[in-house]
């Protein structure tokens, strides 16, 4: 066997073992949403659906059409706060999670991500990067810069190797350099972005990829290096729009087929092997993976739902709690591990 498929297996099954070790940790994990209501909450979740705190960001909501509105680094969390422009930062505690910090936005922020010493918040226009010291983030920014589009449509924020990618919804996928992690330079446009490209949302990444939905052309993207690499349709399921990756696993969150797909990953490839894993109670706005647990939130124009799935070995979704409904407007989705 050649050497290079030898490697390709011990990832994958590596990736394997990491999931059915993540599923052993799940019963203490936590399940946060934000309320994203005009006094927007952060409202935190037992691994079987129990609400367990409900504590105020001290911003407020009204964010939309973006994933990422909520991250988790360890034990930090952060929120966006669209109507007041900045950033809520939570830490976990042996009594819950506690309110850290409020961090001003350049704009109105979308969406969120932490890497590289910094945490990075993507408003509607521009991208911005605050360096952290250890658990504080510093409140002013130590770099902005514009989005190439820039019209308002912003979806999400990830962070790959020396960069930023970034989703417009105006047909646009972009990368932002990081100089000491720090944003610089101008944005690029990704290369061999599809041709039928049609509304890039949601997106996942891991080490130098980047999994970018292409939603209204039903399609999937590996991005690397600025440039795209594969493109996968999703078959019977319509608008792929929010994605996750567990181990060798990739999971879409389907609107308005109010479904979710499984995909498994690998070098290149990104090869579907169960276009309904499971099903959703009304249109999903976000999708998360962590401790062995997949959340969702989804809509039904009327109220928002929390799903959470264990995952096991084989990414087979098992349904541990009924969609528990909250306020209509939940955004954004995270799982972190619980306090010891």
């Amino acid at each position: 066997m050649k050497l290079c498929n030898v490697r390709k297996m011990v990832c994958f099954f590596s990736s394997l073992a990491a999931a059915a070790a993540g599923a052993a940790g799940s019963q203490n994990a936590l399940v946060v949403t934000a309320s994203n209501a005009s006094q927007n909450q952060l409202l935190v979740y037992s691994s079987s659906g129990q609400l367990m705190q409900t504590v105020a960001t001290q911003g407020q909501g009204g964010v939309s059409g973006n994933a990422g509105g909520i991250e988790a680094k360890g034990d930090l969390v952060a929120v966006v706060n669209f109507g007041s422009q900045n950033v809520s930062i939570f830490k976990s505690e042996s009594d819950g999670l506690q309110m850290k910090e409020l961090v001003p936005a350049a704009g109105s922020p979308v969406s969120v991500a932490f890497g590289d010493g910094h945490l990075y918040i993507l408003d509607t226009t521009k991208v911005e990067s605050h360096r952290m010291f250890g658990a504080d983030v510093d409140p002013s920014p130590d770099g902005v810069v514009g989005l190439l589009v820039a019209d308002g449509s912003a979806a999400q924020v990830g962070v790959v190797q020396g960069q930023l990618i970034i989703t417009e919804k105006s047909n646009m996928i972009e990368t932002v350099d990081l100089s000491d992690g720090a944003v610089s330079g101008s944005p690029a446009m990704v290369q061999n972005i599809p041709a039928n490209v049609n509304t890039p949302f949601g997106l996942v990444t891991r080490g130098s990829d980047a999994y970018v939905t292409i939603a209204h052309a039903n399609q999937i993207s590996l991005v690397r290096d600025g440039a795209v690499l594969t493109v996968t349709g999703s078959g019977t399921q319509s608008a792929p729009c929010w994605l996750t990756l567990a181990g060798p696993f990739l999971f879409s969150s389907n609107s308005p087929s109010m479904s979710v797909s499984r995909y498994a990953v690998y070098g290149q490839k990104i090869v579907q092997d169960a276009a309904v894993a499971a099903q959703l109670n009304g249109d999903p706005t976000d999708i998360a993976y962590g401790e062995g647990l997949v959340a969702v939130i989804d809509s039904n124009g009327t109220v928002s739902h929390l799903s959470i799935f264990s995952v096991d070995a084989n990414g087979s979704l098992t349904l541990l709690q009924q969609a528990d409904t909250i306020g209509l407007g939940a955004n954004g989705v995270a799982v972190i591990p619980g306090a010891n």
